[in-house]
């Protein structure tokens, strides 16, 4: 994951990774990106990205963030724009309110919509919910409008509930999306179930029974399902034990629908027909002059592609021959992420590995601890306190850059899980061991695609 020293005032809902979100973020203002500027819904949106980020919970989080922020369908919010998008007012009649920074990208659908916006209208939304839920009262504020998700309050007479339902493309790619619908190691996302699977069709689903605040369990339950289909759809419910997902009393010991009820809902047939009338996402515009792989130039006017992603589990594999002596793998935490015990406590060490981050080099390595080697590529030491919640937990990173903006991110915890309190004084790696793993020309012979 992207590692840096700057704090992110939103970090209580991006969670480790908002200052990430905040550098990369504030390198696309939102005027002169038309893939920026419209489609999705701002709530819905957010509530997808955070859930990538806090189901996947580790160091590859972020991986698919290059130029455009677009992750898998969603948008990086710039920082200076974060309290719009938390505040959705009325729009187009009713609904959740797209905001410019929140929105996914789209083409127009033979020129009748705005780029990324998909018109389906808002109550048949909230019709497939009240016909796939259990009994109750159901209340929405204004189902008038158009667009791809609806917000609403459940009540089955044990208190009421905020549940949350919006449809969207998972990415460009086939892979895109899979995050969504893979159950989280509990050592690093603390949960009290999940549960995942597969249809007939292909379509992929979970359901996660977790909270708003992990590290806070005693306050607000989010139960949330997801339905992946083959062809790159994805509805998100959500549901919580209170009348909002946060500043709002809790009304009830749990949400009102059950794992298996949630799992009836996302997988409903009726989705499928409002599916099909969201927008695909084209290949994002780029500076003239960049096209394909990084560092390559073409002619004027081309467009950049996606950059590569690295396939299959050589990160990991790379990472476990690069640690230095003397540090024991006593548990793998998913791709990217490794616990290591030197003989004084265990220490979580994490690692991303991104190309096509070159646009965004100026807010990552504006400032701190920066230097340029001579071949060019910034290195970046960073020592700051962990953001999970873990006490005494502190988080030490080794950033690094090519020019052509290949990046190698490095990070150790002094705690094998970050939420979790130190089990240790320092990291069992130190920053000039960071270092030296990040600029090893392993990491670039790495199989991408």
């Amino acid at each position: 994951m992207p590692l840096n020293e700057h704090h992110d005032p939103d970090a209580e809902f991006l969670g480790e990774f908002g200052s990430a979100l905040r550098a990369t973020g504030e390198g696309f203002p939102v005027d002169s990106r038309p893939e920026l500027v419209s489609g999705g819904l701002a709530r819905g949106r957010r509530r997808l990205l955070r859930r990538r980020l806090a189901v996947t919970g580790g160091a590859l989080a972020l991986a698919a963030i290059g130029a455009g922020g677009v992750y898998a369908g969603s948008v990086v919010t710039p920082a200076e724009q974060a309290d719009k998008a938390s505040a959705a007012a009325p729009s187009r009649g009713g609904g959740v309110t797209p905001t410019p920074d929140q929105q996914a990208v789209a083409t127009p659908d033979a020129g009748t919509l705005k780029p990324g916006e998909a018109e389906i209208p808002l109550s048949r939304i909230a019709d497939v919910l009240k016909a796939n839920t259990p009994a109750g009262n159901w209340r929405f504020d204004n189902l008038d409008g158009t667009g791809q998700g609806v917000s609403g309050y459940f009540d089955d007479g044990r208190g009421e509930a905020a549940v949350s339902a919006f449809l969207s493309r998972a990415g460009r790619t086939p892979e895109a999306g899979a995050d969504m619908v893979t159950c989280p190691e509990k050592a690093y996302v603390p949960h009290d179930d999940c549960e995942a699977g597969r249809l007939g069709d292909g379509s992929r689903w979970m359901v996660f029974q977790g909270y708003e605040y992990p590290d806070k369990r005693e306050e607000t339950k989010n139960w949330r399902a997801t339905l992946l289909t083959e062809d790159g759809f994805l509805v998100d419910v959500s549901e919580y034990n209170a009348p909002a997902e946060k500043g709002a009393e809790i009304s009830r010991e749990n949400p009102p629908f059950s794992a298996a009820q949630l799992k009836s809902l996302v997988t409903a047939e009726a989705w499928r027909p409002l599916l099909k009338q969201i927008p695909p996402l084209p290949t994002a515009p780029a500076k003239p002059g960049k096209v394909g792989t990084p560092g390559k130039v073409g002619a004027p006017g081309k467009v950049r592609q996606a950059p590569p992603q690295i396939t299959g589990n050589g990160v990991t594999n790379t990472l476990r021959a690069l640690l230095p002596k003397g540090l024991t793998v006593v548990d793998k935490g998913g791709e990217g992420k490794l616990v290591v015990d030197d003989g004084k406590g265990k220490s979580l060490v994490q690692i991303n590995v991104q190309y096509g981050m070159d646009e965004v080099a100026g807010q990552l390595y504006g400032s701190g601890d920066v230097t340029t080697l001579p071949d060019g590529r910034k290195v970046k030491l960073i020592q700051q306190p962990g953001e999970k919640g873990g006490e005494g937990v502190v988080w030490w990173t080794a950033d690094t850059m090519t020019k052509d903006g290949f990046r190698v991110v490095v990070g150790a915890f002094n705690t094998g899980a970050q939420h979790e309190a130190a089990t240790r004084a320092e990291p069992a790696l130190t920053l000039e061991q960071l270092k030296a793993i990040a600029l090893d020309p392993k990491w670039t012979k790495l199989p991408a695609k």
